[in-house]
């Protein structure tokens, strides 16, 4: 990411990226470039350059690349790094692509996914291998692994629900009337939300993990 920016700043992209030779000077010296006037110049010359030491610091002594830190990873060290590294990213899609925050946070949000035992899929439809769960635990598990929008044709396809307009009307409109997820009914497509993925996590993933370490 640093020589992403160094290249943006500069106009000259290095072949093969190497660590940078001390990350907290090298990444103030970015911001002490002319502005090039660019779309995205504050974030890839200002921005992104200040908070890149504070990865790399967690990175380094809170457990996470070397053994010994001064804790062990955690939730808490977990969600501060998903979140800056989540929002660099969608700032890499905004700026050279040009397009919305909003357009660029979704990419981003396409592009990850959670990883679970109880999903499978042979590169067509993903299939839920629990068979013992209804239709609205395997919606939910789907739409928690995906993280971002699924379409009500991939979701449909997955669970292989009989009927469309039965599936819509009792399964993702009650879900979304519970907030556990959005439903996108114009767009057909529907989203977890943070009550969803808590049932999914606490109520499904959970037990499973349990129930394997027996």
């Amino acid at each position: 990411m640093y020589w992403i920016c160094h290249g943006f700043i500069t106009g000259t992209y290095i072949a093969a990226p190497t660590k940078p030779p001390n990350m907290r000077d090298n990444c103030r010296d970015l911001e002490r470039n002319t502005n090039t006037g660019k779309p995205g110049d504050h974030s890839l010359r200002i921005l992104v350059p200040r908070m890149l030491p504070a990865l790399y610091d967690i990175r380094n002594n809170r457990g996470v690349g070397h053994a010994g830190g001064d804790v062990d990873p955690n939730l808490m060290d977990a969600t501060a790094v998903y979140s800056s590294a989540s929002w660099i990213l969608a700032e890499l899609v905004r700026v050279f692509h040009n397009v919305k925050t909003s357009e660029a946070q979704e990419a981003v949000d396409g592009l990850v996914e959670r990883k679970t035992p109880l999903i499978w899929s042979a590169g067509t439809a993903k299939r839920v291998l629990d068979t013992k769960l209804g239709a609205a635990d395997q919606t939910m598990l789907l739409l928690h692994q995906g993280l971002g929008w699924m379409s009500e044709a991939d979701l449909l396809a997955s669970i292989e629900y009989s009927n469309p307009s039965v599936y819509r009307r009792k399964i993702l409109k009650v879900l979304h009337k519970a907030r556990k997820i959005e439903y996108d009914e114009a767009a057909q497509r529907a989203h977890i939300s943070p009550k969803g993925s808590a049932h999914v996590e606490e109520k499904i993933i959970a037990p499973h993990v349990a129930l394997k370490k027996k």
